[in-house]
């Protein structure tokens, strides 16, 4: 990674310098003048959340992030936001937003996981989007997308329209303005998507080279007829933007869903439009498949070979690419896109800019009209998702017959959930469709207020409580049937992958929800049509079975959901031998409510529970009413739970029927448990709610993990301790060794490094329950420094990752109360800071100190600079900004130039 001091200078581009050379007499934000460059990110993440729980579970594959959003996140969206331009000592001197550089789309489904798990991020991207409305004229970076990734042109038309819809409202709630452009998923693309975007307003797309067809110069006085040029081979100048007319066969009579109206073109015709730029594809490849974007001046040097220097007033040179690439696929490379941004580009005397920015200074003098059916990642078209085209096999033996038979079976099963929809959907809403299409605003707040209102504007007739549950089951099956058409369940080479599995989880629940309000039984038909799509995976043999093995095993009820809570609860702080009243007392309404909780998105009224203990035995007893959150259905239920001791539990759940029933049923097992008797516990409680039970195996997995740790935590403590003896008892033998150069044994060594990191995790957490106290912070960093000192002498590496993310935190927290709230202990507390940090070195744990970087930095200009020059200017006493100062030096910021003057 080429830093900013490594950067030299560039001449340019010669075939530049006749457009540049007059941009000192016009402002190239305000007219079209010289070289403009847009970099396109395309930031996406397929949903993966459980159709069940709205929530991502753990991926293995991941690791050690929880799952894939989160590792991309901190590899890719957070660097982003916040990336470094650093000298050639590897100092930050900038931190740089390119959210405000890039044109970018975000994937809805992406914005809503970075807005729930990084607000920060998330309010970053927000700003950048203000940002750049101020800079460029009121066109911000950001542009929508369809909203769950679909194929357009594989799409019905209602579904075309819905996606847009719900891409649109999405942005607008989140960017406060309506989008100029769209991104279609994979540039998927046809005249009827063509038709769907014009009719919902949609100024400008953005395609790749290879999807044109032909185009020509807008006629003229001097050129009536210009002459069409074939462009199909991927030959069409990508340095101007196009306008493209809608085919007179799919003009304003063709589809009852379109509201185009005829004169909307522009000055010269009449016929509805839609502007297209199409990305420089062999720049855009190179970003992705070679090393352009790991050096500034590479990247700006590949982008300069693509101006023409054929003497017209101004062109765009752009590139687009998934988001990801910058930081996640290639490591680093934000900071070669921070430093281009800011310093090479403008070097060259580029403009960097948007799309919409762009076409506002320089509307389309070209039109152009393209393949019928076409998209950026395949060549047969739109094959990829729907048949075994080849692409996406990477070379594999592995076929792709799946594909059509798959995309067949989707089909089928939309086409049922429309007669479902339709044929429910008018009994509770005015008009169905307009319901779908406005759905988008519950998917974005699911309060019980807001589902209210849209219920109320959309209703035919004030709705039962049933009622409104039936309606939201058919929203929510509605939206299940688009997100099973996500585009990644096609993309790669088996249908078992991760991605087909989960869009045949969205079908599943869809209909299931159609089964519910209905009584449909679609599950056999669908199966059927899976059979025929055979899996490159002998144990799975066919779509059927992959649905049988992977998806209706990961199906969650309601009784899973209450077993959850209720082994959950005896490790949730609950007391030995509790006993909480079935309702509790708020006490500013003065009336009972029940004790409430959450599981992921359904709400948990714990109406009554009762703990007993009986020798090792522990039995759980409760009465619960469990809601969705979702689609508001309710169930209540009773459950018993009998903890055995260490892994073994004994969970069953029944429904709830009546007081008079559940205080015998209590009575029973309560009963049962004083003979002390695992086995005649188990007995009646088998007697009192039939066979099914549940274990520990049927928690969903993240609270599993958490409560396996728990249950393995006595045991690792006791290791802990024999390692540490067995350590202290052998540590003249390892130091010998050591000294003599010889191997140690494997068994010292390891005990060696376990008692050093448990040492080390007593120390951090005692640090961080003191972390007020200076001088117990000193003693505990004292005995840190000590460990360090150890661990080196004996070549230990400590494994420990919760001790890594401590420290950080720490630090973190430190600097911040130093920055805002030093209460008067300056001097100490940036001491402490100082030996904190060198203590998170010497004990090599792989710290990062970027989010203290970044907390440093913003505050460098806004506090501490001003404060130093306030100083300077009153002969004042300069030793706490010299402190402060040698502190930014010490988290790698370069502040040299102000602390020269200091000294």
């Amino acid at each position: 990674m080429t830093s900013a001091a490594e950067l030299p200078a560039s001449s340019g581009s010669t075939l530049t310098s006749h457009i540049a050379k007059d941009t000192h007499t016009s402002d190239p934000l305000k007219t079209a003048t010289g070289v403009y460059v847009t970099v396109h990110g395309h930031f996406y993440q397929p949903p993966r959340e459980n159709p069940y729980l709205d929530a991502i579970e753990r991926q293995p594959s991941a690791a050690p992030f929880h799952d894939w959003n989160e590792r991309i996140h901190w590899e890719c969206y957070r660097p982003n936001a916040f990336a470094r331009i650093l000298n050639d000592r590897g100092e930050v001197v900038g931190i740089v937003n390119n959210y405000e550089y890039f044109s970018f789309n975000i994937g809805p489904t992406l914005m809503s996981w970075l807005e729930r798990h990084d607000l920060e991020v998330y309010q970053r991207i927000l700003e950048a989007d203000t940002k750049s409305c101020q800079r460029l004229h009121g066109h911000g970076n950001a542009i929508a997308q369809v909203y769950n990734h679909i194929i357009m042109p594989l799409a019905n038309e209602r579904d075309k329209y819905t996606q847009i819809r719900w891409g649109k409202e999405d942005f607008r709630s989140r960017f406060g303005r309506d989008p100029e452009g769209m991104w279609l998923a994979e540039t998927g693309v046809d005249y009827a998507t063509l038709e769907a975007l014009v009719a919902e307003g949609i100024r400008f797309i953005i395609l790749a080279p290879s999807q044109a067809q032909r185009c020509r110069p807008f006629p003229s006085k001097n050129d009536p007829q210009p002459q069409w040029h074939e462009v199909g081979g991927a030959q069409i100048d990508p340095t101007r933007p196009y306008r493209c007319y809608l085919q007179p066969t799919l003009s304003t009579a063709s589809s009852p869903l379109s509201s185009i109206k005829e004169g909307s073109g522009d000055v010269n015709d009449s016929r509805p439009y839609i502007d297209i730029f199409f990305y420089d594809g062999p720049i855009s490849r190179d970003m992705g498949f070679s090393d352009v974007v790991y050096s500034s001046s590479h990247f700006a040097g590949r982008i300069g070979s693509a101006v023409r220097g054929d003497h017209r007033p101004a062109q765009l040179i752009s590139v687009a690419t998934d988001g990801e690439t910058f930081g996640h696929h290639k490591k680093g490379t934000e900071k070669t896109l921070a430093y281009a941004f800011t310093q090479e580009f403008p070097r060259h005397g580029w403009t960097v800019t948007n799309f919409a920015h762009y076409l506002s200074l320089n509307p389309p003098s070209w039109e152009v009209e393209l393949k019928p059916i076409t998209a950026w990642s395949c060549a047969h078209g739109v094959d990829r998702w729907q048949d075994d085209c080849g692409c996406g096999g990477e070379g594999s033996v592995w076929h792709q017959k799946w594909r059509r038979p798959l995309r067949a079976a989707l089909n089928w099963l939309r086409d049922q959930l429309i007669e479902v929809y339709e044929e429910y959907g008018k009994q509770y809403f005015r008009d169905p469709w307009l319901a779908r299409d406005e759905y988008i605003q519950v998917m974005r707040d699911r309060s019980s207020t807001n589902v209210s209102r849209f219920l109320s504007r959309h209703q035919t007739h004030k709705l039962t409580a049933a009622e409104q549950v039936d309606a939201l089951r058919l929203l929510e099956m509605q939206r299940h049937g688009l997100l099973m058409f996500t585009s990644c369940g096609w993309f790669f080479e088996e249908l078992s992958r991760p991605e087909g599995t989960q869009i045949l989880r969205y079908a599943a629940r869809a209909l299931e929800l159609a089964g519910d309000v209905a009584g449909v039984q679609l599950e056999k038909g669908f199966l059927k049509r899976l059979g025929l799509a055979p899996s490159n995976i002998d144990s799975y043999k066919h779509g059927g079975e992959i649905y049988k093995q992977l998806v209706l095993t990961a199906q969650v009820g309601f009784k899973q959901v209450a077993a959850h809570y209720a082994i959950t609860s005896l490790f949730n702080n609950h007391k030995p031998a509790e006993t909480r009243n079935f309702l509790s007392v708020d006490t500013k309404n003065k009336h009972p409510q029940p004790y409430q909780k959450r599981v992921y998105c359904y709400s948990v009224n714990e109406l009554d529970y009762q703990l007993q203990r009986m020798g090792s035995l522990t039995l759980v007893v409760g009465h619960l009413k469990l809601v969705s959150e979702i689609t508001w259905e309710s169930e209540h239920l009773v459950f018993a739970v009998l903890h055995l001791g260490g892994w073994d539990f004994h969970c069953c759940i029944q429904q709830f029927t009546g007081r008079r029933d559940y205080s015998q049923l209590k009575e029973k097992l309560f009963g049962a448990l004083q003979q002390a008797s695992a086995s005649h516990s188990i007995l009646v409680m088998t007697q009192l709610f039939g066979e099914e039970n549940f274990s520990l195996q049927n928690l969903f997995a993240e609270e599993r993990h958490r409560i396996m740790r728990l249950i393995s935590q006595e045991t690792l403590t006791r290791l802990d301790q024999l390692y540490t003896q067995a350590y202290r008892e052998n540590y003249g033998v390892l130091m010998a060794f050591h000294r003599d150069g010889l191997a140690v044994p494997q068994e010292l060594q390891v005990a060696a490094e376990i008692a050093l990191g448990y040492r080390c995790m007593t120390i951090l957490r005692s640090l961080e329950q003191d972390i007020g106290e200076l001088q117990l912070c000193w003693n505990h960093i004292v005995e840190l420094e000590a460990i360090a000192t150890e661990a080196k002498h004996l070549h230990c590496r400590l494994n420990i990752p919760e001790g890594k993310q401590m420290l950080e935190q720490l630090i973190l927290r430190s600097l911040w109360q130093l920055l805002y709230d030093a209460n008067g202990s300056f001097h100490a507390d940036i001491q402490l800071l100082d030996r904190l940090i060198d203590v998170g070195y010497q004990l090599n744990l792989g710290i990062s100190l970027e989010r203290s970087q970044e907390l440093y930095f913003s505050c460098l200009h806004t506090q501490i600079l001003p404060l130093c020059l306030t100083t300077l200017s009153n002969d004042g006493d300069t030793n706490q900004c010299r402190q402060l100062l040698k502190l930014g030096q010490k988290l790698a910021i370069d502040v040299s130039a102000i602390l020269s003057k200091l000294n």
